[in-house]
């Protein structure tokens, strides 16, 4: 089979990312909108987001197991499928009013956890299939290029979002949403993933379930003995656990502090996205030694934490635009070569295990970070500012400890 970085197989599940990120990306700016703009709740925004985390983080291992024992085409195909038809039924309700209010946002709030349940299935199974369907060398272009498809759906996406919801509302961007995961699903139908799939009888439903667990508990064997990729991992938690505010909080920032629209929380993320495109773009270019890699990231973790607190100071959205596309572009860098350093360090048996954890140990006390972080807000009257310094400075603390692990820079430097 032709594994260069531009066969048949990656080309269809690349473009198929493309395509429904797009609509992914539009589709969180209608729910956060729509929802600070029918209830004007923070705690809401941010509970809404932590469902959508919480299932990644609980199923992680179970779905990581998942897509080692089954065809991770079929999870690929079935997973947007579902998630398409599940977006356009809340696009349908809104458009024609079909419900008060706050049924509304109860059924928004079901939809938004099972996609992120289905979602917790399909994101290792993407991850797990890249190294399959490329060659060794061409894998960190493989992962630059499918980063870019969620960056560069961001940039579009979120940045004509902002503009799609003042013109059309959010009925017509949950609609669009789910038919580009119709499409999606429909191209990934024709992808070949190659996969060995370890076929054991049982003889009982209980022998089946210890099998299970026991290959999940491997999965956590793999990773705690590697003390690089298990340090790391908790890291990676307690970074998203600080940096989480910027997201959950942003609505508010820029219509309340910048005294911008929705069109320019697009703008911003917008750039975010732009300046991580440029990020991947510099990992396919840019070839260094193992050691200035390492130290490189270690850096680049430090500095993009502090322009969190940075931003906090800030009150021109033009600035502010500025700092989230270098904020963006060092993001690009750092998840790139991390992504690739878990990827060649582990076998493809277990690879799909292993990211399943990645899902549940980085972002395990994220959803907490979502909830709380609108608590905090409304209790300090939406000072979101305040939130970002705090945040920021601890996080870039933090940061600054990551580069004194020895392990963990060894682990970097693959």
């Amino acid at each position: 089979m032709n594994k260069g970085l531009l066969n048949k197989n990656f080309f269809l599940l690349w473009q198929g990312q493309l395509v429904s990120q797009l609509g992914d990306q539009a589709f969180i700016i209608a729910m956060n909108f729509w929802i600070k703009h029918e209830t004007g709740s923070a705690s809401l925004v941010g509970m809404i987001m932590m469902l959508s985390t919480l299932p990644s983080v609980i199923l992680g291992p179970f779905a990581g197991t998942f897509a080692d024992w089954h065809s991770r085409k079929k999870i690929i195909v079935i997973s947007d499928l579902l998630n398409g038809l599940a977006v356009i039924s809340m696009g349908i309700a809104i458009y024609y009013n079909a419900m008060e209010t706050k049924y509304l946002l109860i059924m928004l709030f079901i939809i938004s956890t099972f996609v992120a349940i289905i979602n917790s299935f399909f994101r290792p199974a993407i991850t797990a299939s890249i190294p399959e369907l490329v060659s060794k060398d061409k894998l960190e272009a493989a992962n630059s290029m499918n980063e870019s498809t969620l960056q560069l759906a961001s940039f579009i996406g979120q940045g004509g979002g902002g503009l799609l919801y003042k013109m059309f509302g959010p009925a017509l961007l949950f609609i669009g949403d789910g038919i580009t995961y119709l499409f999606s699903s429909f191209s990934e139908s024709f992808i070949n993933i190659p996969q060995k799939i370890e076929r054991k009888k049982h003889d009982s439903i209980k022998e089946l379930i210890n099998h299970f667990i026991s290959d999940m508990k491997g999965g956590f064997q793999y990773i705690y003995k590697r003390k690089g990729m298990r340090n790391l991992f908790l890291i990676a938690a307690v970074l998203n656990f600080f940096l989480m505010p910027i997201i959950v909080l942003l609505p508010f920032f820029v219509e309340d502090f910048l005294k911008k629209g929705a069109d320019w929380y697009g703008y911003i993320m917008g750039a975010f996205g732009a300046g991580a495109l440029l990020g991947y773009f510099l990992v396919s270019i840019i070839k260094m030694s193992p050691k200035i890699r390492s130290l490189s990231i270690v850096f680049l973790i430090v500095i993009n934490s502090s322009i969190v607190a940075l931003l906090g100071l800030v009150r021109n959205p033009i600035i502010a635009l500025l700092m989230m596309f270098i904020a963006g572009i060092m993001n690009g860098f750092i998840n790139i070569n991390i992504m690739t350093a878990i990827q060649v360090s582990t076998d493809n048996n277990i690879r799909g295990r292993v990211f399943g954890l990645l899902q549940t140990m980085s972002m395990g006390i994220t959803p907490i970070s979502m909830g709380l972080s609108g608590v905090v807000a409304d209790l300090l009257n939406q000072n979101i500012p305040l939130v970002y310094i705090v945040s920021g400075g601890i996080a870039t603390i933090l940061s600054f400890l990551v580069g004194l692990n020895k392990n963990t820079r060894e682990f970097l430097a693959f």
